[in-house]
């Protein structure tokens, strides 16, 4: 059996970014369709493999991208990546069209629940702050989708030089929108290892996001299907 959230909020939520609160949009179909843009095919299996190995260069290295300069250095490489996992017949278009390609594919959307969800916990009282693995380019994205106004603060991993579990990052975001070490802190996320180790390591109450039901039962933790469910009217 999983755990019920507390009927009372905390004073401070913590949240994921990717997975909790913004995925990533078809970006299989984005890159077929950007390449096909500048005059070449690629199948969409083609298209997933490139994704596939720039992806997994990105998200390993993305935390050593902690400033405007090694965020471009990052995307280079990654587009390297791509272009090696892709036909030959791709490198025609150069390789500033293919990094171009790559931003085009890559693009984000919020979950359909969180901007009501956020609105309505900002409302409640608990301020809210992302603490997330990401590179700095997050900024950006929480802009583009519209969600950086909805929060009060923002921790990204490769500026602040840590990556979670690390509890200090909480430690830093509850200081950042005004908490300190008495304040009640939930922390949300989609990711069993970083993100319930990253709250039971800072103290904070851990609740997963478990949106595909893909964790299966977890005694003892809190499991919700959306984030909807943190908003009391809901329960």
């Amino acid at each position: 059996m999983t755990k019920p959230l507390p009927a009372e909020l905390p004073q401070i939520i913590s949240l994921d970014a990717l997975g909790t609160l913004i995925e990533v949009v078809d970006p299989v179909a984005g890159l077929v369709d950007a390449l096909a843009s500048r005059g070449v095919t690629v199948t969409s299996e083609e298209a997933a493999q490139g994704l596939g190995a720039e992806m997994s260069y990105y998200r390993a290295n993305s935390a050593f991208a902690g400033t405007r300069e090694a965020l471009e250095e990052l995307r280079d490489r990654s587009t390297e990546v791509l272009a090696d996992a892709l036909p030959l017949s791709v490198s025609q278009i150069g390789f500033a069209a293919m990094r171009e390609a790559l931003g085009e594919a890559v693009r984000f959307a919020p979950f359909p629940e969180v901007e009501a969800v956020l609105e309505a916990l900002r409302e409640a009282g608990p301020r809210l702050v992302i603490v997330s693995n990401w590179d700095i380019s997050l900024f950006e994205v929480l802009d583009e989708v519209g969600l950086r106004e909805l929060v009060d603060g923002v921790v990204i991993s490769a500026e602040e030089g840590l990556v979670k579990p690390d509890p200090e990052l909480i430690r830093r975001a509850v200081s950042r929108v005004g908490g300190d070490p008495a304040s009640t802190v939930w922390h949300v996320g989609d990711d069993p290892a970083s993100d319930l180790n990253l709250a039971r390591a800072a103290g904070a109450l851990p609740v997963l996001i478990d949106r595909y039901d893909q964790y299966g039962d977890l005694s003892d933790v809190i499991v919700l299907d959306s984030l909807a469910g943190l908003v009391p009217a809901n329960r």
